[in-house]
């Protein structure tokens, strides 16, 4: 299954809006550095791209069985997913690895710094693996916000159901004034903050200065265990942005035929 098979479809079902396109260079290595809501988001940023935008994928999702394998094996080649083992605590520096070789071919590197879904819609701390990769690469980090895709599909719902879906993306973060400065943790926690908060200004979502595993943690571990409420925080202690979640642009109506 190729992307061009697989483009046309998603674009018919989810008519996604975007913002700020003109930011992702024509050519040359750029991190794409976005919130994470849904297992769609690795599909639908590609769509409203002129460029190839290669995400990490667990290994699984290509090692499956059986007709329902194949096709999903074919269809995550097919939107530019790559194959990652996460097994044996190495899922950091096979990220890195593998987000270095791509930036060094002067392609587009999608990842999220998050970590993994937010398990509620909210943002969440960033990791400090984007930031090793922004420092090590020298490559721009380009801030993303999906809009949307967790209510086209919220956790558990295999199949997203068809809706618009919004992507904005920010201006360039450039980061160059930290070469060299890649094995220093209190750097990499600054330069994470950072673009957490580019993308918190451009969704709008409310910030919670946890790990998004760590509240999956909590919610798995039941309702005493649960993340509660946060005041309004931003990261690295920033004041709280006054933005709102962006809304798709109002559609023209048809013109009348008299």
């Amino acid at each position: 299954m190729k992307q061009v098979m697989v483009g046309p479809l998603l674009r018919l079902l989810y008519r996604p809006w975007t913002r700020g396109v003109e930011n992702v260079p024509d050519e040359g290595g750029a991190i794409l550095a976005s919130n994470h809501l849904a297992v769609i988001d690795s599909f639908i940023l590609p769509l409203v791209l002129n460029r190839k935008v290669q995400f990490l994928g667990k290994s699984d999702y290509f090692t499956g069985k059986g007709i329902k394998g194949r096709l999903t094996a074919g269809f995550m080649r097919g939107v530019g997913t790559i194959p990652v083992d996460r097994a044996g605590g190495k899922a950091s520096e096979a990220a890195l690895t593998t987000g270095l070789r791509v930036l060094g071919d002067g392609e587009l590197f999608g990842i999220y710094p998050e970590g993994t879904r937010s398990p509620d819609g909210r943002l969440y701390r960033g990791k400090t693996g984007v930031a090793r990769l922004a420092l090590e690469s020298g490559a721009p980090v380009i801030p993303v916000a999906m809009i949307g895709t967790n209510i086209a599909q919220p956790i558990g719902k295999v199949i997203p159901k068809p809706m618009r879906i919004g992507i904005v993306i920010g201006e360039p973060l450039d980061f160059s004034r930290y070469k060299g400065m890649e094995n220093d943790r209190f750097i990499l926690r600054s330069v994470a903050d950072e673009i957490m908060y580019a993308i918190m200004s451009l969704s709008g979502q409310e910030y919670v200065d946890i790990y998004a595993a760590t509240a999956k943690a909590r919610l798995a571990a039941g309702p005493a265990a649960t993340t509660p409420a946060a005041s309004p925080a931003a990261p690295g202690g920033r004041p709280v942005p006054d933005v709102q979640v962006p809304e798709p642009p109002q559609e023209e109506p048809a013109p009348s035929v008299d």
